[in-house]
């Protein structure tokens, strides 16, 4: 099995200590039948209009139609202090989830997390809409923002978090991304990827 993840910092576990973010904890806490390839593709500061310029090229070249293959999305917020719209994002995430469908490539979407200095009401704007799109195909989509928003553990996190993203955002620590990962395991993973918990 080979699961690509493309995104921004959050991708890579930017600011986790323990180096592993929300994807490594996702893949600790999970029963492969067999041991996958895990490749994060992540580019710091990526707002969707760059990441769907390049997805095509960095995830094709490591697709396998030997084995099963997975496209976790992870949007970010730098849609919100890029300037881009609301609508303009909706566009190109439904692209790259069209343009993947039309290579066999079943995809799982990530929405951005409520981070401390990005306007909250813009995030939940972008992560509604990319719920939208990921529904409309059938595809599972995970909400961190809605569960995140008023968790003091995730806010405790942020406010003595001293990692920020390239736009200035603040960006969660090992508890922020094992928070992220336990939205992720527990809104579709398991059924999307046909793995169960890890004991």
């Amino acid at each position: 099995m080979r699961i690509c993840v493309i995104g921004d910092e959050l991708v890579a576990g930017t600011g986790d200590p323990r180096a592993l973010g929300w994807v490594g904890r996702v893949i600790a806490r999970t029963d492969f039948p067999v041991s996958p390839i895990v490749m994060p593709l992540a580019v710091p500061g990526e707002n969707t209009a760059a990441l769907m310029a390049r997805w095509e090229y960095e995830v094709v070249s490591r697709w396998s139609e030997d084995e099963p293959f997975f496209l976790v999305v992870g949007i970010g917020t730098s849609d919100i202090t890029s300037g881009i719209s609301t609508p303009r994002s909706r566009l190109n995430l439904a692209n790259i989830l069209d343009q993947a469908a039309s290579r066999g490539i079943p995809c799982m979407v990530v929405g951005p997390p409520p981070l401390a200095g990005v306007d909250r009401v813009e995030i939940q704007k972008l992560s509604r809409a990319c719920s939208e799109v990921a529904q409309r195909r059938g595809l599972p989509f995970v909400d961190t923002f809605t569960p995140l928003l008023g968790h003091d553990q995730w806010f405790e996190d942020m406010a003595i978090s001293q990692v920020r993203s390239v736009t200035g955002a603040t960006l969660p620590g090992q508890a922020g991304h094992a928070l992220m990962a336990w939205l992720v395991l527990h809104q579709g993973w398991y059924e999307w990827t046909g793995t169960e918990p890890r004991a």
